[in-house]
């Protein structure tokens, strides 16, 4: 009720005038006059000074919800304190029952006195506790029955809690007597009496009339609930607490704490513990054979665990899809595990369920491809269903429809999300709209072209590019080439060379100048940015300096760029900068979301940051080798898994590094240079040839971004055509 100190902190004198007027008006009140008074004279008081409140806006009221619990539900904590302490705990019934009514009953007879049955056995008789006690909450729309137990220091808290429940189990199967309850009946009415002696405080009349009308809706409520106590049965006690405590139990123990204490020691915590040198971590050595098709396949024998984790990839990604088609990669690579010749979607699954396996696809600007993780024991059916999945797509006609309209929705919530929009409009801006790399970055492609696609689309570019000439099988795991290569050459003996589309790389054009790009999204609560240049390939000797230099600058949580924007400025939730790969030159941008009244300001530190790194401030010794080192500690956790080496080494062949980069990539961290790092960052990183593209409230951000005059302003729709 008193809430979190973070929500408090959080609150405004706004706030709390707020919720005055939002509850505290006259309709959600009840006011109860007890005394010397008469009610006419009374009620034209109360007319006077409350009838002119205006009321306040319409209430929501919580009906009954009552979280009946199942089981039991066991905690134990310590504190510093002198003895423990047994808390149980049921949900039960709400306010104004029968069953509460019987349940209050019940608690007298529990613990009530030297002579309650809990008291009794606990503090009397075993001598474990100190003290036991039983309440109800008195919550409105649900209540809870609390039995809490305050044992001995010494005291074996198990055994009073296997004490409790057998008088809690006593009173379920055999009830309590007569006697007990009509003692349990004569606290009761004694107990309101001598409320009602006082005119008001707790349990006074003024306060009995204004809990009853509250909750009861009728001052006098209380004659019903004093009616069910008179007639309460030793019955009625029994089957009360048979249906709502003989199970859903929370039971809390609170155990001292001690006084724990440390050695005596003189570290010197200011200077770290030495870390001694590291060898270089090794990559598992790559086997590559041939099938008699053609298929090129890399192994990595890994026998830790009984598992193998496969992927086959085609070098046709998005940039295959031809102009007028775009989506079409994504949209094929979505229906593949949607039937073959011989499965139906449902029966792909219930048998990668039944194998224990994970079948997946995948579509990229790059390739398609398609993974398999098996158990050893269950391969060659696991394997089966890989190649029947690859080889024989049936495409069929309904599930070609739904996912066909899911994806023409889906490119409608990309246009609706700042973040996705840019990715869908950046590489637009880069490429140009006649090269294949420009297609949306989300592989979604555009409604109109989504349209357009037909299933015959699917099976021919599946056709086209799935040939064992375009594809490279990764596989690494528990499995030796004399076992998968018969495999391999069974279930793909089938599959043929075909003619098939030669994959051009398209190369980009040379962007001169800074360009700004801004994209209205009217009431958007952040503003998007993307400030980014073109990357060399993958392949480039340069490129892994370039990635550790980025670690530095926005590639990490302690990044430059993150700990500008989120941590010193708090602008943002989160900076930073990436790649966007393709086999010829890629994207390289600067990104982040912040508030809307920060994009001028905080464009403005991301440009500065990127001047910085390649003139007053770059990389510094300490950044480089912490970093360096870091990674070169980061590498065998990042090969620890099979998909994991699977993937590292799949990039490797897509990205036309060679099969031999794998084993060569420590090496290449461990003897990069300051200079190289540096050197790459100024070679990429050309402040003057920006392409800036923001996404936000044209309304609040605009005036803005003029006013740092960083170049040509244009507006762009949600579809990246230009509007002014």
């Amino acid at each position: 009720v008193i809430g979190s100190l973070d929500d408090l902190a959080a609150a405004s004198l706004d706030d709390v005038k707020q919720w005055f007027k939002d509850y505290y008006g006259p309709n959600n009140a009840v006011i109860a006059i007890a005394g010397d008074v008469n009610a006419e004279d009374v009620l034209k008081r109360v007319e006077k000074y409350f009838g002119e409140i205006p009321p306040s806006p319409p209430i929501a009221r919580q009906d009954v919800w009552i979280n009946k619990m199942t089981g039991t539900h066991t905690q134990i904590a310590q504190d510093r304190v002198p003895q423990p302490m047994l808390q149980k705990v049921w949900n039960v019934a709400q306010w104004g029952t029968k069953d509460i009514t019987y349940l209050e009953l019940l608690s007298t007879v529990l613990s009530k006195g030297n002579a309650s049955r809990l008291y009794k056995k606990l503090v009397v008789e075993s001598q474990l506790c100190t003290n036991v006690y039983t309440y109800t909450n008195g919550s409105e729309i649900g209540q809870q029955f609390v039995v809490v137990a305050m044992a001995k220091p010494d005291a074996d808290v198990e055994k009073v809690n296997a004490l409790i429940n057998e008088e809690m189990n006593k009173v379920i199967t055999a009830g309590v007597t007569p006697a007990e309850i009509e003692l349990a009946k004569t606290t009761y009415f004694a107990n309101f009496l001598k409320g009602i002696e006082r005119i008001g405080g707790f349990g006074g009349v003024s306060d009995v009339l204004a809990e009853y009308e509250t909750y009861g809706g009728s001052p006098d409520y209380y004659k019903k609930i004093q009616t069910w106590v008179k007639a309460a049965t030793p019955t009625d006690i029994k089957n009360a607490a048979a249906k709502w405590l003989s199970d859903g139990v929370y039971e809390l123990s609170i155990l001292p704490y001690g006084e724990p204490e440390a050695i005596s020691s003189t570290l010197d915590r200011t200077i770290p513990p030495p870390v001694a040198s590291v060898p270089l971590v090794k990559f598992p050595a790559v086997k590559q054979f041939t099938l008699s098709n053609g298929l090129k396949v890399y192994l990595a024998e890994r026998h830790d665990v009984p598992l193998v984790d496969m992927a086959i990839t085609f070098n046709a990604g998005y940039q295959a899809d031809g102009k007028g088609k775009e989506g079409t990669a994504k949209l094929m690579s979505d229906m593949l595990t949607e039937g073959t010749a011989t499965k139906t979607a449902d029966q792909i699954s219930s048998t990668e369920t039944a194998l224990g396996a994970d079948l997946s696809a995948f579509a990229s600007l790059v390739t398609n491809s398609i993974s398999l993780k098996a158990l050893k024991n269950n391969l060659v059916p696991s394997l089966e269903l890989f190649t029947d999945v690859v080889l024989h797509p049936s495409f069929p006609q309904k599930s070609f429809d739904r996912l066909k309209e899911e994806q023409i929705i889906g490119i409608k919530q990309e246009k609706a999300n700042p973040n996705r929009l840019a990715m869908r409009i950046l590489p637009q801006l880069m490429y140009g709209g006649k090269n294949a790399y420009s297609n949306p970055l989300t592989g979604s492609g555009y409604e109109a072209s989504v349209q357009t696609i037909k299933k015959a689309d699917l099976s021919t570019f599946h056709n086209d590019w799935f040939v064992p000439q375009n594809a490279s099988l990764v596989i690494v795991g528990d499995v030796s080439e004399a076992e998968i290569k018969p495999l391999l050459e069974k279930y793909m003996s089938g599959w043929k060379n075909k003619i098939s589309t030669d994959m051009t790389m398209p190369t980009a054009k040379p962007i001169t100048g800074v360009r700004v790009f801004l994209v209205d999204v009217p009431g958007a609560p952040q503003t998007v940015i993307n400030a980014a240049v073109f990357s060399p390939a993958p392949n480039d000797k340069n490129n892994d300096a370039l990635r550790l230099m980025n670690t530095m600058l926005g590639g990490s949580f302690l990044s430059r760029l993150n700990m500008n924007l989120r941590e010193e400025k708090h602008w943002s939730y989160g900076a930073g900068a990436r790649f966007y790969d393709t086999q010829n030159d890629g994207i390289y941008s600067a990104t982040t979301s912040v508030q809307t009244d920060k994009t001028k300001e905080s464009m403005v530190e991301v440009l500065k940051e990127l001047k910085q790194i390649t003139s007053t401030k770059p990389i510094s010794p300490e950044e480089f080798a912490k970093e360096q080192n870091s990674s070169l500690l980061e590498m065998p956790g990042g090969w620890e898994t099979n998909a994991s080496v699977r993937s590292f080494l799949q990039n490797s062949l897509i990205y036309r590094k060679g099969v031999n980069y794998p084993s060569e990539y420590p090496g290449i961290i461990k003897n990069l240079t300051l200079k190289e790092i540096n050197d790459a960052a100024s070679a990429v990183i050309k402040t003057e040839n920006l392409t800036w593209l923001i996404v936000g409230d044209r309304s609040k951000i605009e005036a803005g971004i003029k006013e740092l005059n960083l170049g040509p302003l244009t507006i762009l729709d949600a579809d990246g055509n230009k509007v002014q």
